[in-house]
């Protein structure tokens, strides 16, 4: 087609995010010129993203690139690009749990990685965090089985279980499991005054706070308007978090520096609520705590997967604001059950305390995929160009 350019492309459902999944070698070497390509893409800057890819929500706004091992025990680099939707950025700070399920499913369905049936474990060398993440993928015919009966909470039906194993992200962002040496923190916020925090790096970075200093109950929904009006004072928090722990300088300006990290989340005591995708009703019996997190200046309307790591290893370090309204049940079975908007998700976490500290020992949990579609996408030639 004139004046355009096609790229071969896969969307994926990964978890509870979708994203385009692209192979390395079909982008340009650039990093300037592949950005813009990848911008092209998914339509952005564009609210509606109505002239690419992207759905028009941070969760299918995501954007995974997969190339040849840089590293021996590896199968697969992968590197995930969160994209904007208003503004031109990408931001590679972080990896995307969700989008991670996908990686494994999507090496096999190209070919990239060897496949031994009934399940083939996918090694994934995610270079934005500089860490080692496994994928057990249930394989038949050569090919990455989706058909099963595991399902997660906010995604319709059930699929093939993918196990994701996080035990190596200790320190993913920051090189420490706590990045400012302790299980929380005070800080003064202009309007609030001085509230705790704890900031957990495992899998990705996250600062929890309670939700009551910002007069919240935890247990509101996605579009709640209580919610939505604190969104600016929410950033605000997560913008003193980014500048602790070394992503910013300004935090005023981690909105446009690093939008995607880190995450910011509520936690609180079990509670019963309504579902936001469904409509059930969750119990308070069925979950350990409850966490509302914020994912690209807005309220996640799941969990996110990394979220899940770090959020239920926080749960078993002693003193995290976590810790505190977990139920003491999760420490007992090392299983972490947190109650989202959508429902509730599980993980497997063991947290050894040495005397130089945390030791992150497991970290594992279920999701699903789905090849969705496979084909070209077509990109205008003024995206190659500087």
């Amino acid at each position: 087609m004139r004046g355009f350019r096609k790229i071969p492309c896969v969307i994926q459902r990964g978890g509870t995010s979708k994203g385009v999944y692209l192979h390395e070698k079909d982008l340009p070497e650039d990093p300037e010129i592949r950005n813009k390509v990848i911008l092209a893409i998914f339509g952005s800057p564009d609210i509606r993203q109505i002239d690419g890819l992207g759905g028009a929500d941070p969760l299918t706004s995501k954007c995974a690139i997969i190339g040849p091992p840089e590293r021996s025990d590896a199968d697969v680099n992968y590197t995930m690009a969160q994209v904007d939707i208003t503004k031109p950025i990408l931001d590679f700070r972080g990896n995307c749990g969700n989008i991670s399920s996908g990686v494994g499913p999507f090496a096999i369905d190209e070919g990239l990685v060897p496949v031994k049936e009934p399940e083939t474990v996918v090694r994934i060398y995610n270079t934005n965090t500089k860490k080692i993440l496994k994928a057990y993928v249930q394989t038949i015919d050569g090919k990455s089985n989706y058909i099963g009966d595991y399902a997660i909470d906010g995604v319709p039906g059930t699929g093939s279980k993918i196990l994701l194993d996080y035990s190596e992200t200790a320190g993913a962002a920051t090189g420490k499991l706590l990045p400012t040496g302790n299980p929380s923190d005070i800080i003064h916020v202009p309007s609030i005054g001085e509230i705790e925090i704890s900031i957990v790096d495992a899998g990705n970075p996250m600062c929890f706070i309670k939700p009551e200093v910002l007069g919240l109950s935890g247990i509101e929904g996605p579009l709640d308007q209580d919610v939505i009006r604190l969104l600016d004072k929410i950033e605000i928090i997560r913008g003193i978090a980014a500048k602790m722990i070394g992503f910013v300088d300004d935090p005023s300006r981690a909105r446009f520096e690093s939008p995607a990290g880190p995450m910011i989340a509520f936690v609180s005591e079990p509670k019963d609520y309504i579902s936001f995708t469904d409509g059930k009703m969750v119990r308070a019996e069925e979950v350990d705590f409850v966490s509302r997190c914020f994912f690209m200046q807005e309220m996640h309307k799941t969990y996110p997967g990394t979220g899940t790591v770090c959020t239920g290893v926080a749960a078993l370090i002693e003193g995290t604001i976590v810790n505190r309204v977990c139920s003491p049940r999760a420490m007992e079975r090392k299983t972490v059950c947190i109650g989202h908007p959508s429902g509730t998700i599980s993980i497997e976490v063991e947290v050894e305390k040495t005397k130089d500290g945390f030791k992150l020992k497991k970290a594992a949990f279920g999701r699903t995929s789905r090849r969705i579609m496979e084909g070209f996408v077509y990109v205008p030639e003024v995206a190659f160009k500087k």
